[in-house]
C-alpha cells in the first residue's frame, strides 16, 4: 500500500485534509474551528518559533505560510534550510524559522484535522527591521561662499526618523529633522563634522560627514621688533587659511630665501619666522610677509628696528629722533613760553 498522501485547500482560512483512497466531505458538510492569534512582532535576525495545540484524534497537521506548506506532520514540504521541526507530539506541533527576514512576515496557519472536524489557528507575523543608513553624502571640500547639501537615505521597519546636526564644533541652531540638510552661503564657520541619525522602535544608526571650507588667507597685524646689534631678532606672521597657507617674505622687492645671508625662514602651520642670529645694521628696515593658497593671497609689514628708534604702533614704519631734532623741540617751547 502506498503511503497516504494529503492535500490542503485553502478557502479564506477554512482547511479542508483530503486522504487518498477517503472519501471527500463537501465544504457545505464540513465544520470547522478557526481562531485568530493576536499578531507577533519578532525582529530580524531573530529565530521565530510556531506552536500549535494538537488535542485528542487528530489524523493529520500542518503548518503553513500563505499558501505553502512548510510541514505536513513529520514530512518537510519547504526547501528553506531556516526552517525545521521541533516538537511533534499528541498535545503539541513546533516548527521554528531561524534569522528571520521581512520575507518570512504575512500569515502561518496550523491546519489540524481531527475525526470529527478541521481546526486552525491562524497568526500575523510583522517582522521588524533595525534602521541602517545606505545612502550618505561622502566628506566634501567646498569653496567659502558655496551652497552645500548633504543627504542621508536609510532604510528599516518601522521607517526610521532622520536627524542631522552639527556635531563638531557642536551647533545646536544647525540641524534638520530631514534626509536633507541645506547650508546656504556657507562659511567658514560651518565646516566640521556633520552627524546624520537615523532611529525607529528598535535601534539607532549613525554616521557623518565631514565637510571642508576652503577660504583665502587672513594675517594678523605684524608687530615691529626692536633688537640691538649684534642680538638676535625673529620676526612672526600668523596667517589662518584653508588650505594652509604659504608663505613668502621679502626686502623691499626682493624676495628672502632660507640661508639668505645668514637669515632662517621657518614655516610650521599658520605660522612663519624670519630670524636674523646676529642682527647688523644694514638688518634694519621694513620686511614685508606674504600669505599665499589657491584662493588668494595677503600680506604685512613688519619692520626691524634698532634701540635709536621709537615705533608708531605697529604701521611697519619708524621714527627716529635726532640730538638735533630733540635741540629744535627745547628752543621751540622756550620761544612759546614768551
Amino acid at each position: 500500500m502506498k503511503n497516504p498522501v494529503y492535500w490542503v485547500v485553502l478557502t479564506g482560512i477554512s482547511i479542508a485534509f483530503i486522504q487518498q483512497g477517503l472519501p471527500v466531505r463537501s465544504q457545505g458538510e464540513s465544520q470547522s474551528d478557526n481562531k485568530q492569534m493576536d499578531n507577533i512582532t519578532i525582529r530580524q535576525g531573530e529565530t521565530l518559533f510556531l506552536s500549535c495545540s494538537q488535542g485528542d484524534l487528530v489524523t493529520h497537521t500542518a503548518w503553513l505560510n500563505r499558501s505553502s506548506i512548510l510541514y505536513a506532520g513529520e514530512d518537510k514540504w519547504c526547501v528553506d534550510p531556516r526552517v525545521s521541526l521541533v516538537t511533534l507530539n499528541q498535545d503539541e506541533f513546533t516548527i521554528k524559522i531561524e534569522d528571520v527576514d521581512v520575507t518570512d512576515e504575512g500569515q502561518y496557519i496550523c491546519a489540524v484535522q481531527t475525526r470529527s472536524r478541521p481546526r486552525t489557528t491562524s497568526v500575523h507575523i510583522i517582522v521588524q527591521v533595525p534602521p541602517k543608513i545606505v545612502n550618505l553624502s561622502k566628506d566634501l571640500v567646498v569653496n567659502e561662499g558655496s551652497n552645500v547639501t548633504l543627504m542621508c537615505l536609510a532604510n528599516g521597519k518601522p521607517e526610521p526618523a532622520i536627524v542631522w546636526r552639527m556635531l563638531s564644533p557642536s551647533d545646536d541652531s544647525l540641524s534638520s529633522d530631514n534626509e536633507v540638510l541645506e547650508i546656504p552661503f556657507i562659511s567658514r564657520y560651518r565646516a566640521g563634522v556633520y552627524e546624520c541619525t537615523a532611529a525607529n522602535d528598535i535601534a539607532v544608526d549613525t554616521q557623518t560627514v565631514e565637510l571642508t571650507v576652503n577660504y583665502p588667507p587672513s594675517v594678523s597685524d605684524g608687530r615691529d621688533v626692536g633688537v640691538t646689534l649684534g642680538q638676535r631678532g625673529v620676526l612672526q606672521c600668523e596667517a589662518d587659511a584653508v588650505p594652509e597657507a604659504d608663505f613668502e617674505w621679502y626686502r623691499d622687492d626682493r624676495r628672502i630665501f632660507n640661508g639668505f645671508d645668514g637669515i632662517e625662514i621657518e614655516d610650521a602651520g599658520g605660522l612663519s619666522k624670519l630670524t636674523f642670529f646676529n642682527v647688523s645694521e644694514a638688518d634694519y628696515g621694513n620686511y614685508t610677509c606674504v600669505a599665499i593658497n589657491k584662493l588668494g593671497s595677503v600680506n604685512t609689514s613688519i619692520v626691524l628696528y634698532g634701540p635709536g628708534a621709537v615705533q608708531d604702533g605697529n604701521s611697519g614704519t619708524s621714527t627716529v629722533f635726532t640730538p638735533t631734532c630733540l635741540l629744535l623741540i627745547v628752543l621751540l617751547q622756550l620761544l612759546l613760553k614768551f
